[in-house]
């Protein structure tokens, strides 16, 4: 199965702040539901907080938590990510798709084999980060680029980057 990350980030690979997105791209979340579609996502316990505590549908929903009873309607809630990945691949999906947060892709970056990143062209202040991609190990395998308009108020490129070796 493979391990992929779907995440927006900024230049300096700020992801949020205060549990929140910091920017409003409406292709971003197009591209972000067509992505996942019919795959499992894992998150983090304060990622579903942010997505207001609803399963995004469609997908199997996975959470993680060190909050042994913590539940969550329309969601698998596990304790570790290795749970979540069984979890993911008790589904017979072919990719597992994790979604944040910050350290949730800190703690996967090395398990990690594709990472579909949405490169918001901004600095911005934040308090959750994406980890930083090193070039050696990883190729880029696509990047379009789209300019700031009525609808986006930053720049952005679609990227697609796969581990060297996979």
């Amino acid at each position: 199965m493979l391990i992929s990350f779907v995440v927006a980030a900024a230049e300096n690979n700020v992801i949020g702040k205060d549990n929140q997105l910091l920017w409003s791209l409406p292709n971003d979340m197009k591209f972000f539901k067509n992505t996942t579609w019919g795959m499992p996502v894992v998150m983090g316990r304060k990622t579903w907080a942010s997505m207001g505590g609803r399963p995004l549908a469609g997908r199997t929903n996975i959470v993680i938590t060190r909050k042994a009873d913590w539940t969550a309607d329309g969601a698998v809630v596990v304790n570790s990510l290795d749970q979540a990945l069984e979890a993911g691949a008790a589904t017979d999906a072919k990719e597992v798709m994790i979604i944040g947060g910050g350290e949730i892709f800190h703690q996967a970056m090395p398990l990690v084999q594709k990472i579909y990143l949405t490169r918001v062209h901004t600095n911005i202040d934040g308090d959750a980060f994406f980890p930083e991609i090193r070039n050696e190990g990883w190729e880029l395998l696509s990047d379009l680029d789209f300019p700031a308009d009525e609808k986006h108020a930053y720049a952005y490129s679609f990227q697609v980057w796969q581990r060297k070796g996979h």
